[in-house]
């Protein structure tokens, strides 16, 4: 994943994410909407409307006092933190489930 920010003020960020789709995108975005200070995330695959897929460039206005680059981190952490927590119960429902059979 390569990360250019385009614009950065004390309360909004443009950053553009290479080689990511709206899965990933859309994950991100959620995330950052749950966080607090957070007014506003929203992303484009189409910024220039070129007519074809360009990298998608998310967009974040904060508030509060919150740095936007902040707020990312933040989010990129929650993001992390669910994954882990996904993980562990899939591990746990297997192991549960090989038990039973055994």
């Amino acid at each position: 994943m390569e990360l250019r920010v385009i614009d950065k003020t004390d309360e909004e960020l443009r950053i553009e994410i290479a080689g990511e789709d709206h899965t990933f995108m859309n994950v991100l975005k959620g995330q950052l909407l749950n966080t607090d200070g957070v007014a506003a995330a929203t992303y484009d695959m189409n910024p220039e409307q070129s007519g074809g897929q360009t990298e998608p460039i998310l967009s974040i206005k904060t508030e509060d006092g919150l740095d936007p680059l902040d707020a990312l981190e933040q989010a990129a952490t929650g993001i992390s933190d669910s994954l882990e927590t996904l993980y562990d119960r899939v591990e746990a429902a297997f192991d549960d489930a090989a038990a039973a059979e055994a």
